[in-house]
């Protein structure tokens, strides 16, 4: 009887993967009554344009910091929002935190707004237009930070500002931090997050750069997604090192050190490290797969029995889906000799992880190790974080910075995500458990290769809607 058995056991299979997978529809939405904003635009695209043109690039090397260009973007930011300076409380924090606190009528939840005002360096050369003279053409403004995160700072304070100009209080405080060395892991945001838990602020809301309302980008989903960051991974940046005898290139060794730290790099790469479902992912694929065509629909309602089918998928993929399921280990440096026919006594390489879930700079490390199984390498760890905490999506803060997202970009799915990227957002994690990561803007694919590349450059419409979510978030705070 086992062979009618077979048969009946795969019918029943079938039919709980079909039954699943179509009940697994979006989930019903209430109505969003969108806010009408009507702001000055001309003015908007004109502070964002002379924010552009402070040279306020960040180095590790101090001495190359032009910290002129840093005190004109402050005095840039008196002169263009008087109200804001005149209604609220202003402080610097460290070396480049600028910290405003408007009172609100109640100080029980407070909301943090977060940007960095710092840029990475350009080549000038490699530009169509100059990166910091704020060229607008063609309906579009050209210049460094144009996308990373000058727009969002300067959204931030139109918003007040237009909020001031109607004599707008809001419900809780409200704190403005921003930093000026974001871009090189600074400490501003670290020590601005150390007054307030100092002072026994607990924000109730924290918003800062991350996602944005992207097209394309989830197996299946045609709609635009507003993808929100709830979490970050960790980073290491880590080192595989050869020590031994050098030599002669014209008698070498059966393996160089070079040839060594070459056969490591390729067995970790051949051995990811193992997908984890964490719950900013499985919230995700729990939002997103519900819009998708039907056969990742069917794994999306069914990754208690696909998730190998997923993990293969990622993993022959790569890029971004890969990465919101396992840490990820990019090698991207190599030094031995500085000769050709020198067998070196010392080569390394180095690598870039990026730390997903249960897994930590000293896990990774281990796992690495054990991969490369070789006791002639040494693998240091040179620097790094584990991922941060995850924040909630079931309470008041998320559908206020759902709402606005929604009443800004209507036809957007909205839905949590794991930034693969870090930002200054982790470090308040230990005094907030509502920290989100949300670039107020719809990017395309070619606008997010811009950020940190060249010819960063942000359409005026999409300055303008920035403004518009801010003042839809603010009045809700």
């Amino acid at each position: 009887m086992l062979w009618l058995a077979i048969p009946v056991l795969i019918i029943l299979f079938l039919i709980i993967i079909i039954i699943r997978t179509a009940m697994f529809k979006p989930k019903k939405q209430n109505a969003i009554e969108i806010f009408e904003v009507n702001i000055d635009e001309e003015r908007a695209i004109t502070n964002l344009a002379e924010m552009l043109k402070c040279k306020t690039v960040s180095y590790n090397d101090e001495t190359l910091i032009d910290k002129k260009e840093f005190e004109k973007f402050e005095h840039k930011l008196k002169q263009m929002y008087p109200k804001v300076h005149k209604n609220l409380s202003f402080e610097k924090i460290g070396k480049t935190g600028l910290l405003y606190h408007w009172k609100g009528k109640n100080d029980k939840n407070p909301t943090v707004f977060m940007a960095h005002y710092d840029v990475v360096p350009v080549d000038e050369a490699a530009w169509e237009k100059p990166a910091f003279e704020g060229i607008i053409e063609d309906g579009v403004l050209w210049g460094r930070g144009a996308l990373d995160t000058k727009i969002t700072l300067m959204s931030v304070m139109e918003s007040v500002e237009y909020l001031l100009d109607k004599d707008f209080t809001p419900q809780n405080d409200i704190y403005l931090a921003f930093s000026g060395d974001e871009e090189i892991a600074g400490n501003t945001a670290p020590e601005i997050v150390s007054v307030l838990e100092k002072r026994k602020i607990t924000p109730a809301l924290v918003v800062d750069e991350g996602g944005a309302v992207v097209e394309d980008v989830f197996p299946g989903v045609k709609s635009p997604c507003a993808l929100i960051g709830i979490g970050e991974k960790g980073m290491m940046d880590a080192e595989i090192r050869f020590s031994g005898q050098g030599g002669h290139a014209s008698s070498p060794p059966p393996h160089t050190p070079v040839g060594l730290l070459a056969q490591a790099v390729v067995k970790i790469e051949n051995r990811p490290f193992k997908s984890q479902l964490t719950k900013p992912v499985a919230e995700m694929f729990d939002t997103l797969g519900r819009h998708s065509s039907f056969v990742y629909r069917m794994i999306f309602a069914n990754l208690w029995c696909f998730r190998p089918v997923l993990d293969s998928i990622c993993k022959k993929r790569g890029g971004e889906l890969n990465a919101l399921m396992r840490t990820t280990c990019a090698f991207t440096t190599m030094q031995g000799s500085n000769a050709t026919n020198v067998i070196p006594t010392s080569a390394k390489v180095g690598a870039n992880l990026r730390l997903i879930g249960a897994d930590t700079t000293e896990s990774a490390l281990e796992y690495m190790k054990a991969v490369v199984s070789d006791e002639r390498l040494t693998f240091t760890k040179i620097h790094g974080m584990n991922p941060s905490i995850y924040s909630n999506t079931e309470d008041s803060s998320w559908e206020k910075l759902k709402k606005a997202v929604s009443q800004t970009w209507p036809d957007a799915i909205v839905s949590p995500y794991l930034m693969v990227a870090c930002s200054d957002s982790r470090h308040y994690c230990r005094i907030s458990n509502n920290v989100y990561r949300f670039s107020a803007m719809a990017l395309s694919k070619e606008e997010r290769g811009m950020i940190h590349g060249n010819n960063e450059r942000i359409p005026l419409p999409t300055i303008i809607n920035a403004v518009k979510f801010y003042i839809r978030l603010l009045i809700q705070c």
